[in-house]
């Protein structure tokens, strides 16, 4: 299945000032960039044609991909002056590059990739700076089987803070973590049909016009997921996930398992 990922937003909070126009996929974690590790996550699971919905910095994305070094990622024979690599990442994979606006909200750029779509019952798509360990081809299954227009992942809440109970008198009835209440978050990781695109309008988005309208003909499902999910808004998030990989705690490299179990 081809896989459309969001990469052309600014960024904002994950900036270290004016002169830094490294779009937020970029963001290093370990030695490659956010969307590399996104996308090694699907080609575990098969899925190698890529189409980046590129907009703020995407000269950076293209020159990152039209100058891969496979020997960062990979082992390599160094003999006679020439490298003889041992693996690969990448050379199995079809990658379009999309120009899809420096303002579109993610349903228009949804939309302004549609043409690459064609004859593709379902597709998938994502957020390019999201990573998990959730299981995509039982999302996938699950999704197949249903009359549905649209799957999407669902975490729950991940922030820190507590809710307070108060009674009139202005007395706390009891204090609850965020993470405990009874809600889900979107998580991205979606699983689409080409039903999406009637219910996303020019400029409009995926989430708060294609899937909320889909949610209302009672045609949209959730995968509900309590492993490993991690967003990178921030730079902080970002630094977390990169002393998480220095450190070897890496849930999210799906593909390093079947290499684990190699070396046992």
């Amino acid at each position: 299945m081809k896989v459309v990922l969001f990469c052309g937003g600014y960024g904002l909070r994950m900036r270290n000032g004016a002169a830094d126009d490294m779009p937020k996929p970029m963001a290093m974690v370990g030695p490659r960039p956010l969307i590399w590790h996104v996308m090694r996550y699907y080609a575990y699971f098969g899925h190698t044609e890529f189409i980046l919905c590129l907009g703020y910095g995407a000269h950076h994305i293209k020159n990152f991909f039209l100058n891969y070094e496979e020997t960062t990622s990979n082992d390599f024979v160094l003999r006679n002056g020439r490298t003889e690599l041992l693996s690969t990442d990448i050379a199995d994979w079809t990658i379009t590059f999309a120009q899809t606006g420096i303002e579109s909200p993610i349903g228009e750029r949804l939309r302004r990739v549609r043409h690459h779509l064609d004859g593709e019952e379902m597709f998938l798509a994502n957020y390019a700076d999201v990573l998990t360990d959730a299981p995509l081809p039982q999302m996938i299954d699950s999704f197949a089987r249903r009359d549905a227009g649209a799957s999407m992942m669902v975490v729950p809440p991940q922030s820190s803070f507590h809710c307070v109970d108060l009674g009139e008198d202005g007395l706390v009835g009891g204090i609850t973590a965020v993470s405990e209440l009874p809600l889900w978050e979107n998580g991205g990781y979606f699983v689409l049909r080409q039903e999406i695109f009637d219910h996303i309008p020019e400029g409009g988005d995926l989430v708060a016009d294609g899937c909320a309208q889909l949610a209302k003909q009672g045609r949209l499902l959730a995968h509900q997921h309590r492993g490993f999910w991690k967003p990178t808004d921030t730079v902080k998030e970002r630094a977390a996930l990169d002393a998480a990989y220095a450190r070897g705690d890496r849930p999210w490299a799906v593909w390093e398992r079947d290499a684990a179990g190699a070396r046992a």
